[in-house]
């Protein structure tokens, strides 16, 4: 086990009716306007609108309102929202919605408070943000974990970079997250967030550092229920526990408390922000072909952690202690548990070919002359290997 230092300071109000609480929660900062961030207008079809503005006026908050953020948010909605915020002199911003809105608001936050180029911070060419608005999520999507995350992920459309800030400064100050919000989702949403949580969980898991067992346990816990979950969730879109269960998992798959004593791989994640970042891909999407090629690639690094995955996790007995037998094994049910969410595991599924495969590899290593991941270090060939068994 590695040395650590955690703090999480996001508070979180989960369960049903708590987006009342929105309002009072914003009035403890002492600001007056707010902007209200979202997407493309679902929260207005289901309610959460509804009740959010309810709450923010009954507060006596004046709020301004940035619609639009897509999946894979870009730069320039980011800049378009820090400059109603510099124009109105607004203090605090709302996100309300995935993780997709909530990344825009924290990159809203950076660049409304910060000089110079926010895009800087999300290329490493600037490492330490100085200050940041405060952030609160209304979170109606279970996938990212940005809710109480200290990253923020945003695509630039100027050369279709994929990247991201890491910083303390950028966690919400608060997550209200209602499971009931998450009904009116799609199938193909569900499929997407609940794959992108258990990537969550994967990254974190597939570590060198050794003696980890408690956090080894803790994440394989979460993996089992979001494996189980989802599928439940499907197919039933209003069972309010199974919902409850997915959001939860989510929140804690990526606020950090599972980081404690290790170091994570990311090379999955970084890879798949090519993906996304060139093709517009969903992100759930693009981790259900990569995780599973990045594995094949990978697992004789460390074949113990691999056969321990597929033996607890997916309950997979290693016959005459064959390690390939079990991680081919383990790979196989988790690509049957990707189909069964109706989600792709191969590019040849997206019509996405291997025309770009050496120009995404060399855009991901830029800034990155070390490389990506951790549980192996990947270069340019590394990259493109992967990028081929998932073909």
């Amino acid at each position: 086990m590695v040395n650590f230092e955690f703090q999480n300071p996001a508070k979180i109000i989960f369960g049903k009716g708590v987006i009342e609480k929105v309002g009072s929660e914003i009035k403890k900062y002492g600001v007056t306007k707010v902007l209200l961030v979202a997407g493309g207008g679902s929260i207005k079809r289901n309610g959460v609108y509804d009740a959010v503005r309810k709450s923010l006026d009954n507060a006596g908050i004046v709020t301004s309102e940035l619609w639009g953020v897509q999946p894979n948010p870009l730069l320039s909605k980011v800049i378009e929202g820090a400059e109603i915020c510099k124009k109105e002199n607004i203090g605090f911003v709302l996100a309300v919605g995935g993780g997709s809105v909530i990344d825009t608001a924290k990159g809203i936050g950076v660049a409304a408070t910060n000089d110079g180029d926010v895009w800087d911070f999300y290329m490493g060419i600037r490492s330490k943000i100085e200050h940041c608005l405060p952030i609160g999520v209304v979170l109606t999507i279970p996938a990212a974990g940005s809710e109480t995350s200290y990253a923020s992920i945003i695509t630039n459309s100027d050369g279709n970079y994929k990247r991201g800030i890491h910083d303390n400064i950028v966690i919400p100050k608060f997550a209200i997250i209602d499971p009931e919000t998450s009904y009116s989702l799609s199938q193909y949403q569900m499929a997407c967030g609940s794959s992108d949580i258990l990537a969550h969980l994967m990254e974190r898991y597939f570590t060198t550092v050794e003696h980890t067992e408690l956090t080894d346990r803790m994440i394989e816990g979460a993996c089992i229920t979001i494996i189980n979950n989802a599928l439940k969730a499907i197919k039933n879109p209003t069972d309010y526990d199974t919902r409850a269960e997915i959001m939860l998992t989510s929140t804690f798959a990526h606020n950090n408390m599972l980081d404690c004593g290790r170091i994570g791989d990311w090379g999955s994640h970084n890879i798949e922000h090519e993906l996304s970042g060139s093709y517009d891909i969903a992100h759930g999407a693009g981790l259900s072909i990569i995780f599973p090629a990045w594995m094949k690639y990978v697992w004789k690094t460390n074949p113990a952690k691999f056969v321990q995955f597929g033996q607890r996790v997916w309950g997979i007995n290693s016959y005459h202690n064959d390690a390939e037998y079990t991680v081919m094994q383990m790979i196989h049910r988790l690509e049957d548990w990707y189909k069964q969410l109706g989600l792709p595991t191969r590019l040849s599924e997206t019509g996405i070919d291997s025309s770009q495969f050496e120009a995404m590899a060399e855009r991901a290593l830029v800034n990155r002359e070390n490389g990506l991941g951790n549980f192996v270090k990947l270069k340019k060939q590394d990259i493109i290997e992967i990028f081929k068994l998932a073909l």
